[in-house]
């Protein structure tokens, strides 16, 4: 049942490439003709293409790099530095290529239900010339509905769209074999020398059809990002029993009628299909795509969710939408982004062909990315040797560098927008980043020592009041600067108060013994640290329920919850560049509140406010 649910949410996006990835290797724009030979050519590249880059890359190398259970570029880059490491600047330059391989996901986020939703609808205009003027605002519906089912849950929507996916990937298998069966010599494309002639007969033009025959293997990042919503297991049978089979079959199929047909190219998935069966399949196609859009949406959410936790991006409120899988998630914020800039791209680029010219730069950066973290992975954490190591990476950079080569010519026709986003979206990371260590210096400047704190309420003892104080901070080290601040302003301090620090660790998950951390201060004072992963929820009462403080547990209406709230001003002070500064300020009032981050009871918190210079 897993497998069939991540058949429906992780298999969306590469499985309805066909749609249009066939046409747009073999568009006369490449310079490339539809002749025999250069179909036989491109159905190898399509075919290498997959084993290759999905089969051996993601499913069997990638995806063994998980972090404890969860995958994607953040977790990725947890692994390579992992906390306890010395951060140089060869670690720096890794965490900041796995910061930007997560920002080209956002782009990839953007234009894959974009142009997987429009080239579905196109599909209409195949029948009758009637739903031209239609395409558009249909498109828009549909994407509009597809990100309002969000909140649902990838549990229930995975239910549903798995078995759709699947008659999905058994009509592409049929409409494959039909073809290939009236033209069975299409299958000696399966050799590798068709495609290597094709290189040698076509040149440049070879080269350029390579960013369209990428086109195939998007969605691969995808597989990848949503391990930790259905592991590894469901995602590799899935692969391998259901997906691999119906697209290879399909895409040979789509040869053979090209083959045999010339005037096919325009729209060679749809003409393989019966008149009488055009509207029911472009009905599927459309469901199809919906579901396609699905695998980056979700992996767009897991991604955030760990940046948030490491510190790469302001709190953002995340809803949990499984009780049996913690990896299943829904982020509005995200989700209505996507939503926005998936219906700019559709009135803005109007057409699938068009789109495509933007797709595929980013995730070929992605794909380059993933490869060089993932030997970084291999060689210092799993201490491969590099005779191994070496030569398999040679093979994976020499198909992501041609295929990032070839994309790299579509930047000027559209492929700047998803790097601009990636852009966009590094700077936002990078300076909550180094905005969260400036703040945290300047506020170290202001932090007692907890055993001067200690002695001073031993000589000086203010009066103490009933129940529990809890006070959160962000640092193990020194007296809240929330606590001084009540003791200078109300005078008084409860009868058991507890520091506490929430500790984001760099894997996924934490074991149960290793998650709190107690000491006691003295005067019925202790210092608390909670180690959580970085996919996991953070809800302080549920926590503060687990763990054992003398005086009893806290009682839900005898605790308080101090908070402190910091206003950021800009200033001269060395740091940040001012414009930088003004974003991290404005990041920080915007930030989701702690009581509702932390799901503290907000009748039971106490804020106190202050100003720091940064």
């Amino acid at each position: 049942m897993l497998t069939l649910t991540a058949i429906g949410v992780v298999y969306g996006d590469i499985g309805t490439s066909p749609i249009y990835a066939v046409r747009e290797a073999l568009h006369l724009a490449h310079g490339v003709s539809a002749e025999a030979a250069n179909v036989l050519g491109t159905l190898s590249l399509i075919f290498w293409s997959l084993i290759i880059v999905i089969s051996v890359k993601y499913l069997f190398f990638v995806m063994r790099a998980d972090n404890r259970g969860e995958g994607g570029v953040m977790a990725l880059t947890a692994l390579v530095t992992p906390g306890s490491a010395v951060i140089t600047s060869r670690r720096k330059a890794l965490v900041l290529a796995g910061l930007f391989g997560a920002a080209l996901f956002y782009g990839d986020s953007m234009i894959t239900p974009a142009i997987s939703v429009l080239s579905a609808v196109e599909g209409l205009s195949v029948a009758t010339p009637f739903f031209n003027p239609y395409v558009l605002p249909i498109t828009i519906v549909i994407l509009v509905l597809l990100f309002s089912t969000q909140r649902h849950g990838t549990e229930r929507i995975g239910s549903v769209f798995g078995p759709v996916m699947l008659v999905w990937f058994l009509t592409l298998a049929v409409l494959g074999i039909t073809q290939i069966v009236r033209h069975p010599g299409v299958l000696i494309a399966l050799s590798p020398h068709h495609a290597f002639t094709f290189f040698q007969r076509n040149g440049a033009g070879g080269f350029l059809v390579l960013g369209s025959v990428f086109l195939v293997v998007t969605g691969g990042e995808a597989l990848y990002a949503d391990m930790g919503h259905f592991g590894r297991r469901a995602i590799r049978l899935g692969w391998f029993a259901v997906a691999l089979p119906a697209l290879l079959l399909n895409y040979f199929g789509q040869g053979a009628l090209i083959i045999a047909r010339p005037e096919t190219l325009e729209q060679p998935f749809f003409l393989m299909a019966p008149r009488w069966a055009l509207y029911p399949l472009v009905g599927l196609t459309t469901a199809a795509t919906i579901i396609a859009s699905q695998a980056v949406i979700s992996g767009a959410f897991s991604l955030t969710r760990q940046a948030v936790q490491l510190g790469y991006l302001p709190r953002l409120r995340v809803l949990h939408t499984s009780a049996k899988q913690r990896g299943q998630i829904y982020m509005p914020v995200v989700n209505w982004l996507l939503m926005v800039a998936c219906v700019g791209l559709v009135l803005g680029f109007r057409s699938s062909g068009d789109l495509a010219a933007a797709y595929g730069v980013a995730v070929t950066t992605h794909m380059v990315f993933t490869t060089l973290l993932f030997a970084v992975v291999a060689l210092r954490r799993w201490g491969w040797h590099p005779t191994m190591i070496v030569p398999l990476i040679a093979v994976f950079l020499a198909v992501d560098l041609g295929f990032w080569g070839a994309n790299l010519t579509k930047v000027p026709q559209g492929g700047w927008f998803p790097l601009m986003i990636a852009g966009v979206v590094f700077v936002v990371m990078t300076t909550w980043k180094t905005g969260r260590e400036l703040l945290s210096a300047r506020m170290a400047d202001r932090i007692m020592p907890t055993q001067l704190f200690v002695d001073n309420m031993r000589n000086s003892p203010p009066h103490r009041v009933q129940g529990t104080a809890v006070f959160m901070t962000s640092s193990a080290v020194g007296t809240p600067p929330a606590l001084l601040h009540n003791l200078k302003h109300n005078w008084v301090l409860h009868e058991r108060v507890v520091f506490l620090t929430i500790k984001t660790r760099d894997i996924p998950y934490v074991d149960e013994e290793e998650r709190f951390h107690l000491e006691e201060l003295g005067l019925n004072m202790y210092q608390l640290e909670i180690q959580v992963g970085f996919a996991e929820a953070v809800e302080v009462p549920a926590l503060l329920s687990r763990v054992e403080v003398p005086g009893g547990p806290f009682h839900p209406l005898k605790t308080s919850y101090f908070l402190g709230r910091e206003r950021v001003i800009s200033t001269a002070k060395p740091g940040m560049a001012r414009w930088r500064e003004h974003l991290f300020s404005l990041m920080t009032r915007n930030a989701l509140e702690a009581t509702a981050y932390y799901e503290l009871p907000s009748n039971r918190v106490v804020e106190l406010g202050m100003q720091v210079e940064i």
